[in-house]
């Protein structure tokens, strides 16, 4: 029965991609079997219940994340599974991993051939911190996979209109980037219908003897019309509304719920800003220009940066028409990410990684684009050179690369345990009765027992980013240096571990990671 549903082709070209994502992602769960939602995702979920429960999330505790109205909109729909929406998180967590290699891998196919994109989708699930931060469930990473199905929709029908603003328009409520995205997308779209209403006209002239037809995208004559089939016509006014109000509805929608729910439109951006001031990130255009390129090799390593060179420069040169939207798309999201740098955002590898895995495609192209040249070409040859020399770099760095992964599955551990811990605690019954505040050694803890607890974010304060200590309530300690080491969220956080426990309080709880002292 399976096999006869298979050889129907539009239940297979469904099926396929769906059994290829769910095997990388046993795969995943079966090699880094303890991600854990991170600090903004915690968040997220918290403030997701907020909503859910009619009060504005509460961005009063120390350092709050940016907020993402797309993950807040999964905390609230998931509020009624209670602990079960980490659950639900993380799953999400590990089939973005799935998606974007499948993705790659497709976008590698469509435009060179399935050798490349597979070896394309290789480099990036080996990639240490798409690993890292996705199995940590970074928003990162569900941007980066709608980003890349826009870009499989438009590759497999160009100029296909709506479907792409619209995986644009939920991307733009994860990440900014995916503004300037749409916005380029509609300007490509506009001016396209420029040559169409152009063309249009020609035609009614009756000119004779041409004939003005838009061809195919891959015969290099005009370009295909956006909306070709669809019910209403590429120039009717109601299409034209439809994809500016989808170009322009995730900033709206994103201003919207600032203003609702901070009292300010630009509270997502303002607030960035001061917390890339705080932790002393890299931005602006100088640290754009100093440490850009860091950031991206940070995800690509160097055989990968050296590759993708290669690979855009060798496929610029000889698979132009192959290229170009890999291209143009690689230049988009490396653009958006200089324009946000420039703009006050920071500046670090996990920004990078949209760039990083449509470059990765190059990567691959280098190493295997010899072979869609004719065997006469002049420079098979020397490609074939240069892709052994790019492979020799590749298993020189391998040892690196183990060390790389076997760091993150080590960090996964280490800090997927503590957490785990603080999470036993909290639903041990320890914190009762429920006396505020409660006081945590640095901001990291926050979200977690703010999820666990049921309680207001603001409700617990950081011990260390405080002048005096607290008279009553409850105190967490690390229970050990090794907790200290893995409990701090950014290098350089304001964060002090020296405190020690204020008088009056006595000890009530403790397990392997933290002690709990309460004074009501």
């Amino acid at each position: 029965m399976y096999l006869r549903l298979y050889r129907s082709p539009v239940l297979r070209s469904r099926l396929t991609p769906a059994a290829w994502v769910a095997a990388v992602a046993a795969l995943l769960l079966l090699v880094f079997p303890l991600g854990f939602p991170n600090y903004d995702t915690i968040y997220a979920l918290v403030w997701g219940r907020e909503l859910a429960h009619g009060m504005s999330p509460d961005y009063g505790a120390a350092l709050p994340p940016t907020p993402h109205p797309l993950a807040d909109l999964l905390g609230l729909v998931t509020t009624p599974l209670g602990d079960g929406a980490i659950t639900v998180t993380m799953i999400v967590a590990y089939v973005s991993l799935g998606l974007i290699g499948y993705l790659v891998y497709r976008l590698g196919s469509l435009w060179f051939d399935r050798p490349i994109g597979a070896v394309a989708a290789l480099i990036v699930l080996t990639r240490a911190p798409y690993l890292s931060n996705g199995l940590r469930a970074y928003v990162d990473l569900p941007y980066i996979a709608l980003v890349l199905g826009a870009l499989l929709i438009e590759t497999k029908r160009p100029r296909t209109g709506w479907p792409v603003l619209a995986l644009l328009a939920l991307a733009g409520l994860l990440r900014p980037e995916a503004w300037l995205f749409s916005a380029a997308y509609l300007a490509y779209l506009a001016l396209d219908l420029g040559q169409l209403r152009k063309s249009q006209d020609d035609r009614s002239q009756g000119e004779a003897g041409v004939s003005l037809e838009p061809a195919d995208t891959q015969t290099g004559g005009l370009i295909r019309p956006p909306f070709v089939g669809a019910r209403d016509t590429p120039a009717s006014p109601r299409s034209a509304a439809v994809l500016l109000a989808l170009a322009l509805g995730a900033p709206i929608l994103w201003a919207l719920f600032d203003w609702i729910t901070a009292g300010s439109p630009t509270y997502s951006f303002t607030g960035t800003r001061e917390t890339v001031d705080t932790l002393a990130r890299h931005t602006g255009p100088v640290d754009l220009v100093l440490y850009g390129p860091r950031a991206l090799g940070e995800v690509l390593q160097w055989p990968g940066m050296v590759g993708a060179l290669g690979g855009v420069v060798l496929g610029f040169l000889y698979l132009r028409r192959r290229s170009e939207l890999g291209l143009v798309a690689a230049l988009l999201a490396l653009g958006a990410f200089a324009l946000l740098a420039c703009a006050g955002l920071a500046i670090i590898a996990r920004y990078t990684m949209l760039a990083a895995a449509v470059l990765a495609v190059f990567v691959a192209l280098a190493l295997l684009g010899w072979r869609l040249l004719k065997r006469d070409h002049p420079w098979r040859r020397a490609w074939q050179v240069f892709a052994a020399a790019v492979a020799l770099m590749f298993v020189i760095w391998v040892p690196n690369q183990y060390d790389l992964l076997s760091q993150v599955d080590t960090d996964l551990t280490n800090q997927g345990g503590i957490e785990s811990d603080l999470g036993d605690l909290a639903n041990s019954g320890a914190f009762e009765p429920l006396c505020p505040p409660i006081s945590v050694p640095n901001h990291r803890a926050v979200p977690r027992l703010a999820f666990d607890l049921e309680v207001r974010p603001s409700h617990i304060v950081s011990s260390s980013e405080q002048k005096h200590q607290p008279r009553h309530g409850y105190f967490l300690e690390p229970a050990s240096p090794f907790v200290i080491h893995n409990f701090i969220l950014d290098p350089n956080d304001p964060t002090g571990f020296s405190l020690s426990v204020p008088l009056g309080f006595h000890r009530v709880a403790r397990n392997r990671s933290w002690l709990l002292y309460r004074r009501c």
